[in-house]
């Protein structure tokens, strides 16, 4: 039997409770945690992320089998379901915590994401530049457990309802093929 060969990829895309509940319906991928990624402060916590003051931005990691689902696929979907354009930002999340960044773990990661990022680019997309930065990966720590899940334990809450649910939508709508069967909702 031979044994799958899991990679791990780190982004950031405004609010972790919207990134993780996208990346958990993708087919290949085997789990999302939520996080913090990026700066300086060991072991932050919620409130000191959110002070803005810690360089980190909240993050989701994400162990995936590549063969099953390409890092290239789960780019698209990044780029997709979050607007790029918009520095420290997502929608009513405002600050540095929410910037969009790609934590590439290998080489060959930084080179697809840079040719990802170019494509994108290229195909005029969005109006506006793309702010999305492309760094090394240097650490991740993993959110409260309140966090992880959010989305699947609280559904009616409004933030769930008003920004993750329509990211959801949008996430079936363009790629419905590639979603987990008992994900489709």
């Amino acid at each position: 039997m031979k044994t799958v060969e899991l990679q791990t990829t780190t982004l950031a895309g405004g609010c972790f409770w919207c990134t993780e509940a996208i990346f958990k319906r993708l087919k290949g991928v085997k789990s999302v945690t939520s996080g913090y990624a990026g700066g300086d402060t060991e072991n932050p916590s919620y409130e000191s992320v959110s002070s803005g003051t810690t360089g980190h931005a909240e993050a989701i990691q994400v162990t995936f089998d590549p063969k099953i689902i390409s890092y290239d696929k789960l780019l698209e979907v990044f780029f997709k379901l979050h607007d790029p354009t918009t520095l420290n930002r997502q929608g009513a999340d405002v600050g540095p915590q929410y910037r969009s960044m790609i934590f590439y773990h290998t080489d060959e990661q930084k080179k697809i994401a840079q040719e990802v990022k170019d494509q994108i680019e290229k195909l005029g997309i969005y109006k506006d530049p793309i702010v999305t930065e492309i760094v090394p990966y240097k650490n991740f720590y993993k959110a409260e457990d309140y966090h992880q899940d959010f989305y699947e334990n609280n559904r009616t809450y409004g933030y769930c309802q008003l920004t993750i649910n329509p990211k959801i939508k949008k996430l079936m709508s363009h790629f419905k093929k590639d979603l987990k069967k008992d994900k489709v909702t």
